[in-house]
């Protein structure tokens, strides 16, 4: 493996599309650019020191585990306020993947989708669509993604499971994701369903 280059990864989408339809794309990203992250937990008990945090350690490993350096963990309690304030000051002068977790879900003070809001520049609902995707208690996660600048912002469940799951839900695109948004013109492997132009959708 050359220096920079990211493991082939290989991903079933089984269930995901319309009908069942299976397609296992293949898809190898070379390039120099590095790959880092940051993970804000969202979370008054955990904020208060009332409750470990579970899901943070787990998405931290699971990041490295795939070629990510892990810049920055910081935990915040729910609310507007603290979580805007977090992500403005974790998005500033940084380009690469901010992921939350928690605060995503019913409870009067799971308002961590309006704080991201609020800082995003532009949203990309597909992301919070194929997290969803990913089990059968998905539609209850309100979890909104875009971008701050070169940043990728996903909000994920509180749950560990949960963040788990929808992280690896985006895991083999993110790679590609993070390189569109740095401003690199790599061409496309054709199988991802786009051209072999600057972007699979157009």
């Amino acid at each position: 493996m050359l220096p920079g280059e990211l493991p082939l990864v290989r991903v079933s989408r089984e269930g995901l599309l319309p009908g069942g339809r299976d397609i296992t794309p293949l898809i190898t990203y070379a390039s120099a650019m590095t790959l880092d992250a940051k993970i804000l937990t969202v979370s008054d008990s955990v904020a208060s020191g009332h409750r470990d945090d579970l899901a943070g350690p787990l998405l931290a490993d699971r990041l490295r585990a795939n070629g990510f350096e892990l810049i920055e963990q910081r935990v915040v309690p729910d609310g507007v306020d603290s979580v805007a304030e977090a992500l403005v000051d974790m998005c500033f002068e940084f380009a690469g993947l901010v992921v939350t977790t928690g605060g995503t879900g019913f409870a009067p003070r799971d308002l961590t989708p309006e704080a991201t809001r609020q800082v995003l520049e532009r949203e990309a609902p597909g992301l919070g669509e194929l997290m969803r995707s990913t089990n059968a208690f998905g539609p209850l996660s309100r979890g909104v993604s875009g971008t701050v600048g070169a940043c990728l912002v996903i909000n994920t469940p509180g749950s560990p499971k949960g963040a788990l799951e929808s992280l690896e839900a985006l895991l083999p695109i993110l790679p590609h994701a993070l390189e569109l948004l740095s401003g690199h013109r790599d061409p496309h492997p054709p199988d991802t369903g786009g051209s072999t132009s600057t972007s699979s959708l157009g």
